[in-house]
């Protein structure tokens, strides 16, 4: 029986089967794939198929070569999430933290600040105008028409300033209590008065006179903004003054007699007019925390810088008389960085007719000696 010396090598595990016939495709041990037929004994180039050894982590070209230089260690790729592949990937949006009612109405802060100084405007404006019925109804009378709209103006402003007003007292608590917090947080600190000592400090009566001075002053100096302090010690003066004149214009509402009326209603009308400055204020101070103005612009920093240069003289000193007329025209052709060409120019005649009279008068005094 012949023995075939064409092969049949397997490529799971290398066995090599004689071809008997026709080719077989998978090998009868491991079930690998059986290459195409080949001579046993035949060369490598006739080869459809060749064995490679190399040890793990060699390249697989022969091309390559290793690097005689080692690469630094890279960090093992990890992920901070289970990775969820799919058909269109969209990257994640950083979940927010979840916001209080307090944050909602700090959005609206300077809303509602411009709100309340315009409502206070009014109100004033109200007061006034009854303060001027009862001066014109000393000598002649008045329409009830005019009464009834001046009744229910001074009523509808001063209940809607009031309502709005303390809408923009805990705006401006929430504001204050997350301004301490990014301002403790960016020295890595956090504000050691807690949310419920600031709330209670600035809504309590008689106390809130006091405390929220306090706070808005710890607050400027993390800012280290001689500016800000400014501003929180001019509203913290308005508004202890705001709050004594309050209470001044109620007990003008118990007078008896009609002259202690009408001064209650002018008195209320300045008490209007300081809430409003308070309100201004109020906005004053929260623009400067955030650097900006009253208008709500970039606040421009202004530096003093030296300016000019070394003092250059105009003329230049005239030299010798004895000195050639090559250095004098060199010396008059010679610029000055410092100044225009335009100025030179005429600093050049003027030396120059200046070295001619000192060479004139040199020739003079010679000829003289000379005759003597």
């Amino acid at each position: 029986m012949a023995v075939s010396t064409v092969v049949q090598p397997c490529a799971r595990c290398g066995a090599r089967w004689a071809v008997q016939g026709r080719p077989m495709h998978w090998c009868p041990r491991c079930r690998g794939v059986l290459l195409s037929p080949a001579p046993v004994d035949a060369p490598p180039q006739r080869r459809n198929y060749r064995w490679v050894a190399r040890p793990p982590g060699r390249p697989r070209s022969r091309e390559t070569r290793p690097s005689s230089r080692t690469s630094a260690p890279v960090a093992t790729p990890r992920y901070t999430e289970i990775p969820r592949w799919g058909l269109r990937d969209r990257p994640r949006r950083p979940i927010s933290a979840p916001r209080s009612r307090l944050d909602r109405w700090t959005d609206r802060l300077i809303r509602l600040l411009t709100t309340t100084a315009v409502l206070f405007a009014l109100s004033a404006a109200a007061e006034f105008g009854r303060y001027l019925l009862l001066m014109w109804n000393r000598t002649r009378l008045i329409e009830p028409i005019l009464v009834y709209l001046s009744d229910w103006s001074v009523r509808v402003f001063a209940v809607l300033a009031l309502v709005v007003a303390l809408m923009t007292a805990v705006a401006l608590v929430g504001w204050l209590i997350e301004a301490r917090r990014r301002a403790y947080a960016a020295d890595g600190q956090r504000d050691p008065r807690g949310m419920w000592a600031l709330l209670l400090g600035c809504v309590v009566p008689v106390v809130n006179l006091l405390w929220p001075g306090v706070f808005l002053t710890e607050l400027a100096r993390r800012h280290d903004d001689p500016r800000m302090l400014r501003a929180v010690r001019i509203w913290w003066s308005v508004w202890v003054l705001n709050g004594v004149m309050a209470v001044v214009a109620l007990s003008f509402r118990t007078a008896s007699t009609l002259q202690a009326q009408a001064n209650g209603v002018i008195f209320t009308v300045y008490t209007d007019l300081v809430a409003t400055a308070v309100v201004v204020l109020s906005l004053w101070v929260v623009r400067s925390c955030e650097g900006l103005d009253l208008r709500g612009r970039r606040r421009l920093a202004k530096r003093w810088v030296p300016t000019g240069g070394p003092a250059v003289p105009v003329i230049e000193p005239v030299h010798p008389a004895g000195a050639g007329s090559d250095d004098a025209d060199s010396a008059a052709a010679v610029p000055d960085p410092a100044g225009p060409a335009a100025p030179l120019a005429a600093d050049a005649e003027v030396v120059q007719d200046v070295r001619a009279e000192a060479v004139s008068g040199a020739d003079s005094e010679q000829e003289e000696v000379m005759a003597k």
